[in-house]
């Protein structure tokens, strides 16, 4: 979409439409109005109710670039830098998963089994940092500690940890290898691990994501079982462990935390908490 002499925000939305449609993005009524209210500095429901507004030519080469990339599949995130979880706004690069929407259960289960007011919080491959940080702001007293292999990943979650002021340690780490022995004790576990089964076939914007954050080998829970195998060695065991994975994983998933002293202790969605099996406290 080249810049025009003249082009107004209704003329904007009409064309851009249908050079999505074109190449397969089902949303592109709703990304066209997201990136015109980035780039004008408006809301949506003031651009819908002004359609004559006219395009500046700085606006219309922004938008063009910006079009030019969700055109290939570019996630609307990576373009925007940005993205919503829980009600915040978290920066995101190509080198991080876009958190996802399912992700937001996990906080809302964590809260229900953070029984004392100051719980321990390993969020395990962290990525962007959304779940730690969501957590440490939704329950201040908590200690939380977010970790991941990919120091990438490390430098985005402490970015958005000092933009949205919440205070969390950040450590290197291949899963649980280089976390002290002593914090793992009655801990609570985040663990949104890729699970992905390596020969699925995700959509093309997925496919823009980096690879080592979505597939989980053969059948997606490889990481889950080196996780569960760490922790049934370990002395000290975490009170919790909440996992994510598509549901028709869920059976084995669950077999594999039995495998390690964990029953389930409660499912929703792509969600699953496990609890030790010898502790009786309440689910």
């Amino acid at each position: 979409m080249k810049p025009q002499a003249q082009i107004t925000v209704g003329e904007f939305l009409a064309s851009t439409i249908a050079l999505l449609s074109r190449a397969g993005i089902a949303t592109g009524r709703l990304d066209a109005l997201v990136l015109l209210e980035d780039v004008l500095g408006r809301d949506r429901a003031q651009l819908l109710a002004h359609l004559e507004i006219v395009l500046t030519h700085t606006q219309q080469v922004a938008l063009a670039r910006f079009i030019q990339r969700r055109a290939e599949h570019e996630p609307l995130a990576y373009i925007r830098q940005k993205t919503e979880f829980y009600g915040r706004v978290f920066y995101v690069n190509h080198r991080v998963l876009e958190p996802r929407p399912e992700s937001e259960t996990m906080i809302d289960i964590l809260q229900h089994i953070a029984t004392n007011t100051a719980p321990t919080v390993v969020d395990v491959g962290t990525g962007s940092g959304a779940l730690a940080i969501t957590a440490k702001l939704e329950l201040p007293g908590s200690e939380v500690i977010a970790i991941d292999i990919d120091e990438n990943c490390l430098a985005v979650a402490a970015r958005n940890a000092d933009r949205l002021h919440a205070p969390i340690k950040l450590i290197k780490s291949d899963l649980l290898d280089a976390v002290p022995a002593k914090v793992l004790k009655h801990a609570i576990l985040l663990c949104n691990l890729p699970y992905v089964p390596d020969s699925f076939q995700i959509n093309p914007a997925a496919m823009r994501e980096p690879r080592l954050a979505i597939f989980g080998g053969p059948d997606g829970l490889n990481l889950y079982r080196q996780l569960f195998a760490y922790i049934k060695s370990a002395n000290n065991k975490p009170a919790y462990v909440l996992t994510e994975a598509m549901p028709p994983q869920h059976d084995e998933l669950n077999s594999i935390a039995l495998g390690a002293g964990f029953v389930l202790a409660r499912s929703q969605d792509f969600i699953q908490c496990f609890k030790m099996a010898t502790d009786n406290s309440a689910s």
